[in-house]
């Protein structure tokens, strides 16, 4: 018995299967936290801005 090695099209098809089962979560994943972050970033903003005007209030 000889031992074959996989061709062009399994090859696609392992690569196709690889991109779909960690490529797409991983993008996924990443879209979420980078959303959530930006959404935490305008939150810290807007606080900094509300303390600089409370500063400039006491003046």
């Amino acid at each position: 018995m000889t031992l074959q090695v996989p061709g062009g099209p399994e090859l696609l098809v392992v690569l196709l299967l690889t991109v779909f089962f960690l490529g797409i979560p991983l993008l996924l994943i990443i879209g979420i936290h980078e959303y959530l972050d930006r959404k935490r970033g305008y939150e810290r903003r807007i606080a900094a801005l509300e303390q600089r005007v409370d500063e400039l209030e006491e003046e």
